[in-house]
């Protein structure tokens, strides 16, 4: 295994609140009050839709407000990772993360250890730079049982409320937690802060149309049936837990975007996550032009024969 490089559950696609619009000839991110799922596909025209977008959107009245899905751990750390974290605003790279106590930093020196006081005693989280950060994985159908859909929030109602009912469902179902049948579910509420608007969030409820119980009933039955024919979700939780702890921090450069878009929305007078990916590339890449001057004026500079 690759030192350094932390490995994470497969990817199929990815679970928003929201969508990229196109405004005044610009592209903004614009909260919604349903579910997209897309595939990891970008076009000039955002995400590319995952088919199961339709699908499960067609049986909801065109509204996907909860989406089926299962767990692929029983241990909810494993399944929901959340932590402070401070990320490079312009590239979407992890700088420093940290979990109120200890953080891990990206310095001159390489990645190192520090105390974490938490965002509202750090010097560097300074002007909100850094936020809640928080990774759902979910398996969705039953096409790649050990493929996931990740959904990214940096909101404090959603992390609050699915880390609580990830340990909810793992302790009264008796560390069954992979085997349950669930459904992410969108919420709405209200506060002072939010002026009477309303904030839309994320949280985890039984199957619809089905009881605890029958839950209950149904995860005992799928934990006999898969032990039966030797799946063992013990030896998956651990190699799950020695892949994320193979790296300094879990995202890559391959997230970047995503990440920008989640963690830093924009205004309508500020560059967009995908804006600024184009930023990037276009100084990373110089273009034909570019690259024709320079010949120019490495053939100018030659001495005459």
């Amino acid at each position: 295994m690759l030192k350094g490089l932390a490995i994470k559950p497969p990817i199929l696609g990815r679970i928003s609140i929201g969508k990229i619009i196109e405004k005044n000839g610009r592209r903004l991110p614009q909260k919604d009050d349903e579910f997209t799922l897309t595939s990891q596909v970008q076009s000039r025209d955002g995400w590319v839709l995952h088919p199961l977008n339709d699908v499960l959107r067609n049986g909801q009245g065109g509204k996907l407000r909860h989406i089926p899905i299962r767990l692929l751990f029983n241990e909810p750390d494993l399944n929901f990772r959340a932590d402070y974290s401070l990320f490079d605003r312009i590239t979407g790279r992890p700088l420093c993360v940290g979990n109120g106590e200890t953080c891990k930093r990206l310095t001159r020196d390489g990645v190192q250890s520090f105390a974490c006081p938490s965002p509202d005693g750090c010097s560097l989280a300074q002007g909100n730079a850094c936020k809640p950060y928080g990774r759902l994985n979910v398996t969705i159908g039953d096409d790649d049982p050990l493929g996931s859909f990740v959904f990214r929030t940096t909101g404090f109602n959603s992390i609050r409320t699915l880390t609580a009912r990830l340990q909810y469902f793992n302790a009264i179902s008796g560390n069954r937690l992979a085997y349950l049948p669930l459904d992410l579910r969108l919420r709405g509420k209200s506060s002072r802060q939010s002026h009477s608007s309303p904030i839309f969030y994320v949280d985890i409820t039984v199957r619809s149309g089905m009881s605890l119980e029958a839950a209950l009933l149904e995860a005992k039955e799928l934990e006999s049936i898969r032990q039966s024919i030797g799946f063992d979700q013990s030896a998956l939780d651990h190699a799950a837990r020695q892949g994320f702890s193979n790296g300094a921090f879990e995202e890559s450069e391959d997230d970047t975007t995503a990440i920008v878009e989640a963690l830093f929305p924009v205004h309508e007078d500020q560059p967009s996550a995908i804006d600024l990916q184009a930023q990037l590339e276009v100084h990373a890449k110089p273009s034909l032009a570019q690259k024709l001057e320079s010949q120019a004026a490495l053939y100018n500079d030659k001495p005459n024969a």
